[in-house]
């Protein structure tokens, strides 16, 4: 079973940047996909940004340019690069891991391991 816990999360002004970070644990990150979701009060949860096994890359249109998912290998970690930060960020984020063959990156059902979550909150 894999374990994941986020950390970085915070507060920060629109305009700021953040980085999430989600380390694995029993698996080799680089031996997994990964990605990031996000659920503000009162909607679904969302997909952000996956990077699958072969390092292939994924993002929700509306963080496109905004949003860097990357692998750090020594640490055994994803993570989640987040500039221009706006406002409609503000929302938990969670890493997920160990997408379904077939799944759709974007589907929350498709993903088998989630992390408890970290509070990103963009002021204006």
């Amino acid at each position: 079973q894999v374990q994941l816990v986020e950390s970085g999360g915070g507060s920060v002004q629109a305009g700021g940047s953040l980085t999430l970070s989600c380390a694995a644990s029993r698996y080799t990150a680089d031996s997994l996909s990964m990605g990031w979701f996000r659920q503000a009060p009162g909607k679904e949860r969302e997909g952000v940004a996956t990077m699958t096994v072969y390092g292939r890359t994924y993002y929700a249109d509306s963080v496109k340019g905004r949003l860097t998912i990357s692998r750090d290998n020594a640490k055994n970690t994803v993570l989640l690069q987040m500039n221009s930060l706006k406002p409609e960020d503000t929302a938990m984020y969670f890493c997920a891991a160990w997408l379904r063959f077939g799944g759709s990156w974007s589907r929350e059902a498709d993903w088998t391991y989630w992390g408890q979550g970290t509070q990103v909150t963009v002021s204006s």
